[in-house]
């Protein structure tokens, strides 16, 4: 029976030796955290071309995919055809009328001033025949209003000549010059609605995931490439109330990577409370339910050692 006791205890012993390390009662374990940055397309087309790929790191201004949206093609189409036409009426109206459009008017002032002289004189003519009683009142109005309608139409004519001559007026100009303007601003919009069909890095990124492929629909707005700030990596770990009073801001700190055993400097750049348990990340929480819980976040020291150092890689607080 002896025998059979010290095999087994003999078996367990590797067993015991071989299971998780567990980390020191004042240590805490957080997570390895980078700023997070999104590029998304500022209008809706469908995918050509994408010129980066998952995992790489690319610049500020890189070529990241291209669009194609034809409907803003369509737009600046018509935005030119409205410059066009809004310059050339802006055109006229500085201009005034043409030396064609003057002999017209000329002409036409030259025809009704006949037709008016000759009314007058036929309302003359009449008016000496009714006085001596040779022509019915009728006839007279008839002559009197013909007359009348003579003087009218040779007045407009005189007013539009005179018109001509003094030029556009200024207001008809500011109005020709604004729809100019007005034409001008909606070339430009669909212009650079156009230029918008190639997305363009804002920012230094390691990309993470590309949500789509070409042939796809790109929505306006939709995030298209995720990823992470090259050198923002830090550290985040939760503390319950009990234990905070040994941290404070910018105290220096020492930090291991859980993964592959490094060591890391670190400060802390804030402390601050926690209002949901959602939002630890400390894998074995302890503290007691009245405990309030507070996020320290830790910057290293030396950003060149944090460069590899993954995502969400768990990190022992010393």
């Amino acid at each position: 029976m002896r025998i059979y006791t010290g095999l087994l205890l003999i078996s367990l012993l590797p067993l015991s030796a071989c299971g998780p390390k567990k980390r020191g009662a004042d240590d805490f374990e957080g997570k390895a955290k980078k700023d997070v940055i999104s590029f998304a397309p500022k209008v809706t087309g469908r995918i050509l071309k994408i010129y980066a790929s998952e995992g790489q790191t690319v610049k500020k201004g890189d070529t990241l995919a291209l669009l194609d949206v034809p409907e803003v093609s369509a737009k600046i189409a018509q935005a030119e055809g409205a410059v066009n036409a809004a310059t050339a009426q802006e055109q006229m109206a500085r201009n005034g009328a043409t030396a064609d459009q003057m002999k017209q008017l000329q002409a036409k002032y030259k025809g009704l001033k006949e037709q008016y002289d000759f009314a007058q004189k036929s309302y003359n003519r009449a008016t000496n025949m009714y006085n001596d009683s040779l022509m019915s009142p009728q006839a007279y109005d008839e002559i009197y209003a013909k007359m009348q309608g003579a003087k009218a139409q040779f007045d407009a004519v005189v007013a539009e000549l005179d018109d001509v001559k003094k030029g556009t007026r200024i207001e008809k100009v500011k109005m020709a010059a604004g729809q100019a303007s007005q034409a001008k601003g909606a070339l430009q919009e669909a212009n650079v609605a156009y230029s918008e069909r190639y997305i363009i890095a804002t920012n230094d990124m390691e990309i993470e995931t590309i949500s789509l492929n070409p042939g796809e629909l790109a929505t306006a707005g939709f995030a298209l490439f995720n990823g992470y700030i090259p050198g923002s990596t830090y550290f985040r770990f939760t503390v319950p109330e009990s234990k905070i009073s040994r941290y404070k801001k910018g105290q220096d700190v020492n930090l291991q990577v859980v993964y592959n055993k490094e060591e890391l400097a670190g400060t802390i750049a804030y402390i601050k409370q926690l209002t949901r348990y959602a939002d630890i990340t400390t894998a074995y929480p302890d503290y007691q339910i009245q405990d309030a819980v507070y996020e320290i976040k830790v910057l290293p020291k030396d950003t060149g050692k944090t460069k590899e150092i993954l995502v969400n890689a768990n990190v022992i607080l010393k």
